[in-house]
């Protein structure tokens, strides 16, 4: 670590503290300028796109190469305020970017974050929404769609069946975001239950949905992440917390356990962006009077923070011909869990590989060779801010003229509707089955 950097942070610049209320777009948008202005050197403040009415999609990247991607610095996002009558995750937001860069230089976990890792934070992605909401109500406010009276959350193209729906500008922006960017590692942030809920959203029967849910190639990833955000939440981990919800055991859920949802985003996340996404629902009420404000941000700090740090778990590297050549769009996955659309290398040749500790035989395909096997053993205890680091040097000689430029994205369109079974992680085991039906009958 370097000290010095930590003795520079007491001279840093310093906005005036956030209040604990709510920020409207106006306000909103002048504390986000405010920290771009006076913290320039580790944020970059844009808008991905415009709203129904024009308002703009602010992002704040928070890290030390805030204007562009660095090669093995991983990109993570949260996203808050899709719907807009759901307003704790907007707030928390402002008050994590604000604990951010008021902490660099000065604490040693914030600086280690930021040095490693590039952070975009979205606080409103329907700001329309939000400034629709007349009277608010812990329920249902008449803001929680977008200007169109579209719900964001069933506006993403489905990989299950056909969401044949007008795509909204808001749904278009995000979308466009994904393509320019690696992420690896987001949650988009909603209120009206206290749970952390993880793909899928939406399935068939190949992925589980016999056993009342629906579970992706990764699902021992997802069931950690979701319990390392629940896990650090005091009243989340109870799991039911919400009297008027169901119990959520150790305060985590497989979606499609909780309830079928057609186009969402997490879903989109992970199958066409090959970034791993779980939703976290922060409050029991949708819009809680803004004195409760302050017991939210405590509950979930340590949370908001700690699930950040997970964009570090696995395996990182780049993919090289023996001319040392980095290759884009090649496809890297783990054996016995391939994605229904291949996780490819991105155009400097990276890729990144969300694992738990154990080993495993990396499988890379280039278009006119035999697959490329490779084994990994991810480490008990990961590198301090940094996933392993696996360089793969393919033994192929001379340039391979035959992979493709551009990103063979796959279509969207519902993939797995014809798919009789996508991975053997997907088959339900005895224990699993024993273990669903119980919480059936007792939820």
């Amino acid at each position: 670590m370097d000290f010095a950097r930590l003795w520079l942070g007491l001279l840093l610049p310093s906005v005036a503290a956030l209040d604990f209320g709510y920020h409207h777009q106006k306000g909103m948008e002048e504390f986000l300028k405010n920290v771009a202005q006076n913290y320039s050197s580790i944020t970059r403040l844009h808008s991905i796109g415009k709203s129904v009415k024009g308002r703009n999609l602010w992002v704040l990247v928070v890290g030390r190469f805030p204007k562009e991607h660095r090669i093995g610095i991983p990109e993570f996002k949260y996203v808050a305020n899709m719907h807009g009558d759901e307003t704790v995750g907007r707030e928390l937001l402002l008050h994590l970017i604000e604990h951010l860069v008021t902490n660099d230089g000065k604490d040693v976990e914030i600086t280690n974050l930021i040095n490693s890792t590039r952070i975009h934070l979205m606080p409103s992605m329907n700001p329309d929404g939000f400034e629709a909401v007349v009277k608010p109500d812990c329920f249902y406010s008449n803001g929680r769609e977008n200007s169109n009276y579209y719900d964001l959350n069933r506006n993403f193209p489905d990989a299950f069946e056909l969401n044949n729906v007008s795509r909204q500008p808001e749904t278009a922006a995000v979308m466009e975001w994904l393509k320019t960017e690696t992420f690896v590692l987001s949650a988009n942030l909603h209120g009206g239950a206290l749970v952390a809920s993880y793909p899928f959203d939406n399935g068939v029967p190949a992925t589980g949905t016999l056993y009342s849910r629906s579970i992706t190639p990764d699902d021992d990833v997802f069931q950690y992440l979701a319990h390392t955000y629940a896990s650090r939440n005091p009243t989340m981990k109870k799991g039911d917390q919400c009297k008027t919800k169901m119990n959520f055991p150790n305060g985590i859920t497989n979606g499609y356990s909780w309830y079928p949802l057609k186009g969402g985003m997490q879903d989109y996340n992970y199958i066409w962006a090959q970034c791993f996404e779980i939703t976290l629902e922060l409050s029991c009420c949708k819009y809680p009077h803004e004195e409760k404000l302050p017991f939210f941000w405590n509950k979930n700090k340590a949370s908001l923070i700690e699930y950040i740090k997970q964009v570090h778990l696995g395996v990182k590297g780049q993919v090289f011909d023996q001319n040392g050549n980095p290759l884009p769009n090649v496809i890297v996955e783990v054996q016995n869990r391939k994605h229904i659309c291949p996780y490819r290398t991105n155009k400097f040749g990276e890729y990144y590989l969300l694992l738990l500790p154990g080993s495993y035989i990396i499988n890379v395909t280039v278009p006119g060779h035999d697959p490329y096997l490779t084994k990994v053993v991810i480490p008990e205890k990961p590198q301090n801010f940094s996933a392993l680091k696996k360089d793969i040097l393919l033994p192929f000689r001379g340039q391979l003229d035959s992979i493709p430029v551009s990103n063979p994205s796959c279509s969207k369109i519902p993939l797995y509707s014809d798919l009789p079974s996508h991975s053997e992680a997907t088959k339900p085991g005895l224990f699993l089955f024993l273990v669903t039906v119980f919480h059936v009958f007792v939820k």
